[in-house]
């Protein structure tokens, strides 16, 4: 059935800004779920070809003779390189649009994918995983993307699902890339060129990812940013405007540590667990991976799971129900951390693995649950901050503690747990005037209009280039949560001075 919303016809239903309403799973609905899957998609694909080593590392090191201080390296490479690709992505988003910012980065790095199978030292090894690393900033505009076509309401949600799914590349490789090697190895192929074929299964799929976001994608609800900056409907911004408003806001600061220390996580975790329960507990290499697997694989509920429990609380508490949830749920991901390097039996490791993983994923979930509302103006570069901050947290913890020989990995991981549960604290500091933070409610008489309208300069204002940012502040009143007004905003204004909130 298709829903009319002025001149244009949509399969779900949608608000002012055609964001759509709803989020059906099962839907490929143009434009808004057929955003939803190719961008998921094509980021388990990257999350794929960046993880594609780490199972197979048993054989690579011995091919390459690559020592303990290598492997660390390169899995530090792995994702440093994302750390600037991310914030550039963001950019790339806010005056190109997600459709061709993801698309030109995919398919850019797929030729570092299909190198894998040249790699011949420790040096061009690392160089690869770098390259290949490079890729996983498409997380930036996965987010960016549904935060263009879902409204308020389901955001969260959108952005836990898309996330999540995208992340399941990271278990599912543990999966695919022994039983590739297995397949090719059997097929007659030696196990040292057998590793090397196997790299060619992640490039490709990766390669094709690219072309359909490029050919059967669309930026906005409304149409391409090409077109829309075209017809006059969008506003051409400028990079320093853009860059100023999300340097500035020291709420994006503060999501990029807690991302750090979720996501920075994961990707740590991903890196170090099979080779730890491969070293620690002396199981085979497809044993290990199915282990290390179940950590990644968890994606498939835990980060969707935080992003719906982000919108659940945010329908009775509002956004400081979003940061309530936000810090309880990562608080407890911290703990479990610390336990893991504390248990010494392998059924009891994996359990706890299990639960941590669980936790560490929905808190990444909950972080961009709260992401979309930091900023209209520059909703990319925050979500490039906060998704940097996640592959910032992720080098900064592999260089301490499992680089080398400095840490045994299961004390390493009791310190990463330490590290989760401090660097979660900032967010008891984080506010929003028109919504309140933690522990203090909104400032009295603030308005979203208020707070996203000073983004703008009164010269900008006065040409109408804050009006789309009126609409979203009109559409994200629901961060209220009980608090719903009794009387609409207008779009383009504030509320009339006798409207009373209840």
């Amino acid at each position: 059935m298709e829903i009319d919303s002025g001149d244009r016809k949509f399969a779900l239903p949608v608000d002012s800004e055609h964001k759509a309403t709803e989020f059906r799973v099962y839907s490929v609905a143009w434009p808004h779920m057929r955003a939803f899957h190719l961008s998921w998609v094509s980021f388990f694909a990257c999350f794929v070809s960046t993880f594609a080593a780490p199972p197979l590392l048993p054989i690579i090191r011995d091919n390459l003779n690559l020592t303990a201080t290598d492997i660390g390296n390169a899995g530090i490479a792995s994702v440093s390189g994302a750390v600037f690709a991310r914030i550039t992505m963001g950019t790339a988003c806010d005056l190109f649009g997600p459709r061709l910012a993801s698309a030109a980065l995919t398919l850019l790095t797929a030729p570092a994918v299909y190198c894998f199978a040249v790699a011949n030292s420790p040096v061009s090894f690392l160089l690869v995983r770098f390259f290949t690393g490079f890729s996983l900033a498409t997380f930036v505009s996965t987010q960016f993307w549904m935060s263009s076509m879902f409204t308020a309401k389901v955001v969260g949600t959108a952005n836990g699902v898309a996330g999540g799914w995208g992340n399941l590349g990271g278990g599912a490789t543990q999966l695919i890339m022994p039983l590739v090697f297995g397949l090719i190895k059997n097929i007659g192929a030696t196990k040292f060129t057998a590793w090397r074929i196997a790299f060619f299964i992640p490039a490709l799929f990766q390669t094709i990812s690219a072309y359909a976001i490029f050919f059967l994608g669309q930026d906005m609800p409304d149409g391409n940013y090409a077109e829309l900056h075209k017809s006059g409907d969008k506003y051409k911004d400028k990079f320093k405007d853009v860059f100023y408003n999300a340097t500035t806001n020291y709420r994006g600061w503060i999501l990029a540590l807690t991302y750090g220390y979720c996501f920075g996580v994961e990707l740590t975790v991903d890196n170090i667990i099979a080779q730890y329960f491969y070293d620690r507990f002396n199981v085979n290499l497809h044993t290990a991976g199915i282990i290390a697997a179940s950590f990644g694989l968890a994606n498939l509920f835990s980060r969707p799971g935080g992003g719906m429990l982000s919108d659940i609380v945010a329908k009775r508490y509002g956004m400081r129900g979003r940061l309530w949830a936000l810090w309880i749920v990562q608080t407890i991901g911290g703990l479990l951390c610390v336990l893991l390097g504390r248990v010494g039996s392998l059924s009891a490791s994996v359990a706890v693995m299990v639960v941590f993983s669980v936790f560490v994923q929905a808190a990444c979930g909950l972080t961009f649950g709260v992401v979309p509302f930091v900023s209209r103006r520059s909703l990319g570069i925050i979500s490039g901050m906060a998704g940097g901050g996640g592959n910032v947290g992720a080098v900064i913890t592999q260089v301490i503690f499992f680089r080398g020989s400095r840490y045994k990995t299961e004390t390493g991981i009791t310190l990463m747990g330490i590290m989760i549960i401090c660097c979660t604290l900032p967010i008891l500091f984080m506010y929003f005037p028109q919504w309140g933070g933690m522990f203090f409610g909104p400032s009295k008489g603030t308005t979203e209009e208020d707070y996203y309208g000073a983004e703008w300069s009164e010269a900008e204002k006065e040409k109408g280039f804050h009006k789309p940012c009126m609409k979203f502040a009109n559409n994200s009143k629901s961060e209220r949560g009980k608090r719903v007004a009794s009387a609409a905003t207008p779009v383009d204004g504030t509320p009339p001075s006798g409207v009373v909130y209840v």
